[in-house]
């Protein structure tokens, strides 16, 4: 059983840290409750050939490994849907078919049992061929989402604001919401993305204000690692921090454990998820009593395999790490002559050597991470 505790540094409660999130219907994706009460989910897409079913299934896995709630698989020809119903067969996720132009390859997504169609209004076709979607979805189990994108929005809507805006984006979200519920379909959920973050997050709010249907939320072709992830931190962060948003996807340029590691990264910033160590560091400075930089470095790959929400202070001199370190699980702070104070659950406990300093933390991470994990699991049996 794992922990969903927060970690020491955010258990606090304060009224200034609390986010009240939007009201919204709770759909499932599989067996994966989305919206509600339920925790933002965090998906990513593969980028391998559909078809290649060894390779979709192990890139799944790596992203399932990161955390992934939920992953999506590009569908685009016949060969892809057929090769979904292995791919889905051996998923730990819930697979979202990723349907574009072609209608039919959703009725045979929806066949091969994936959990969710997404399809793009801007390209699935007339009213007649989402209605057999629907029946599809009805028919198998499937959620719908209803994937707007700014980059492909209907003719007569760009014919009639001109260019790509928020108010068409919406607009062509709502025509396809009106369409599933007057098929009495509901099981839907809403993305209106953008590459624009201005764009994006005023379609999003005009969206939240105008269904109670869980919203998807993501910046689209956001860009390469670094610029991406400064994108999709600004857009999909500012619209967390106002309650909007079920599930989010970080589109990066990168692989697609990447983009989980930074979706989780900007939930555990606002304190909405917590999954793995969150390490609080200093940038380093002439102070530094040890070189945090490669020190960090180090620990971020060692403590990858934490599941365990945990906070970790590696302060580098004596002027705020010991505050950092009274609010964190374990802390390392530097002080002189080749050593440091170890501090843990927020108090001093011992002095250490630089030099065993990573193997040590890293031991020292793993026991709270087991006593935590140990101490979940009675309290589980406890409850039942």
């Amino acid at each position: 059983m794992q922990s969903d505790r927060p970690p020491m540094s955010h258990n606090p409660i304060r009224p200034w840290r609390n986010i009240e999130r939007r009201t919204s219907r709770q759909i499932h994706v599989g067996d994966v409750p989305v919206g509600g009460d339920a925790p933002i989910t965090v998906q990513t897409m593969t980028n391998t050939d559909t078809t290649d079913a060894a390779a979709t299934i192990a890139q799944i896995q790596a992203a399932a490994d990161a955390g992934a709630d939920i992953v999506r698989v590009s569908t685009p020809d016949a060969a892809s849907t057929a090769a979904l119903r292995e791919i889905v067969r051996e998923s730990p996720v819930p697979i979202v078919a990723d349907i574009h132009f072609h209608y039919k390859r959703a009725i045979e997504a929806a066949e091969a049992g994936a959990a969710c169609l997404r399809i793009n209004p801007g390209n699935i076709g007339n009213e007649t061929r989402v209605r057999e979607v629907i029946k599809a979805a009805r028919d198998h189990g499937c959620s719908i989402r209803i994937g707007v994108n700014a980059g492909s929005l209907e003719k007569h809507l760009l014919e009639k604001y001109g260019e790509p805006c928020p108010d068409a984006m919406v607009e062509s979200g709502l025509d396809h919401i009106k369409i599933l519920q007057d098929n009495d379909f509901h099981e839907f959920k809403i993305s209106c993305k953008a590459s624009d973050v201005f764009m994006a997050a005023a379609a999003y709010q005009m969206l939240a204000e105008a269904t109670d249907a869980p919203i998807h939320l993501g910046i689209t072709e956001a860009g390469g690692l670094m610029s991406g992830t400064i994108k999709s931190a600004i857009g999909l962060g500012s619209l967390l921090w106002m309650g909007i948003g079920d599930t989010i996807r970080v589109s990066l340029s990168a692989d697609p454990v990447e983009e989980i590691k930074v979706g989780y990264e900007i939930l555990k910033s606002l304190g909405l998820r917590h999954r793995g160590v969150n390490i609080i560091s200093c940038p380093s400075c002439a102070r530094q009593g040890f070189d945090v930089i490669r020190t960090v470095e180090a620990l971020e790959k060692r403590l990858e395999h934490i599941k365990t929400p945990m906070s970790l202070s590696i302060i580098g001199c004596v002027v705020n790490g010991p505050g950092e370190a009274l609010m964190t699980d374990v802390g390392f702070t530097g002080g002189g002559a080749g050593s440091g104070m170890v501090y843990l659950a927020g108090k001093q406990s011992h002095k250490l050597s630089n030099d065993q300093m990573i193997e040590h933390i890293v031991e020292q991470v793993e026991k709270k991470a087991a006593e935590i994990e140990a101490d979940a699991a009675l309290a589980g049996q406890a409850a039942e």
